[in-house]
């Protein structure tokens, strides 16, 4: 299967930079980096994720999952993750398509296909599954838009819907139709996280949560949880501090001005979730951040 995907590979490493790059082509990006030491947060959007060279872990609840090059991963919510990516056996870097799925267009998608009777929302909001021969091609053609760009417009939308219509036949049909409909488990914690993250510099009222998903207070933290791994408090508290490494990374903002521009009343209790999140202070974590950034552009 990884040989298959050498095609797939030369036209994002000609696309692609180390770290993430945003393509021509809406909410689709390549992501291309090295084998990194242990694992570290990343935050996983509603998306497709697509290895192209290598396999990456990634840790939610209790579990830790592998993929790689021979299968492909659903993330129904946006969700604050540990991950580590790997080379591949030939020291080859890492490299990644990740595709953030629009709802709508997946309703859209859905809605010309045989009506199927799903059960209750599945149990995880993130899922591993094979790559097949169809996803593959239809995937390379969306890919290979990206070296006649001209031509993104007009084929860039149907090279999208046919490989949504591959993914909603396959496997996970059942996640990705919960995650195109507004009603249900998952459209109902889509929404809450949708508020966080809106209101993610603010205390957290369980109220207005429950009023956004349209949820008691008892079904919201059940799916919640069951779905992210995490309470409703604790996810917020996981997207501030991602929000404040952004922060620290792209200027020269303090760690205080920092901890209260996400929402923390306490600079001492920021540092204390920082250095528990990450691994380091604030300051120390950016430095070592940015030295790993250059050392990579310089490589």
């Amino acid at each position: 299967m990884t040989d298959n995907l050498q095609p797939h590979r030369d036209i994002a490493l000609r696309h692609g930079r180390t770290g993430m790059t945003l393509t021509p082509i809406p909410r689709l990006e390549i992501g291309v980096g090295q084998t990194t030491s242990g694992t570290s947060p990343c935050l996983y959007r509603s998306m497709i994720c697509f290895i192209l060279q290598g396999s990456k872990e990634v840790a939610i609840h209790d579990d830790l999952l592998r993929y790689d090059a021979s299968q492909y991963l659903v993330s129904a919510l946006d969700l604050p993750l540990s991950g580590q990516i790997h080379d591949a056996d030939d020291g080859s870097p890492y490299v990644a398509i990740s595709l953030v799925l629009d709802p709508a267009l997946l309703a859209e998608v859905a809605s010309t296909m045989p009506a199927v009777r799903d059960a209750d929302a599945p149990g995880s909001g993130i899922a591993i599954n094979p790559m097949t021969p169809p996803l593959r091609d239809t995937l390379l053609r969306l890919l290979g838009l990206l070296d006649t760009p001209a031509d993104i417009p007009a084929l860039a939308p149907m090279a999208e819907r046919e490989l949504l219509y591959r993914l909603l036949q396959g496997p996970q049909g059942r996640l990705l139709r919960h995650i195109a409909r507004p009603e249900g488990a998952i459209g109902g914690i889509r929404r809450a996280v949708e508020w966080i993250r809106d209101h993610g510099n603010t205390r957290l009222r369980i109220e207005a949560l429950c009023e956004a998903a349209g949820m008691s207070r008892a079904s919201l933290h059940r799916h919640f949880l069951a779905l992210t791994g995490l309470s409703p408090i604790q996810y917020q508290k996981q997207i501030r501090l991602q929000e404040a490494r952004q922060l620290l990374l792209a200027g020269d903002h303090s760690a205080s001005d920092v901890a209260y521009a996400v929402g923390y009343e306490s600079p001492s209790q920021f540092s204390r979730e920082y250095l528990r999140r990450f691994g380091a202070p604030p300051v120390r974590d950016v430095r070592r951040l940015r030295q790993s950034i250059s050392d990579h552009t310089i490589s």
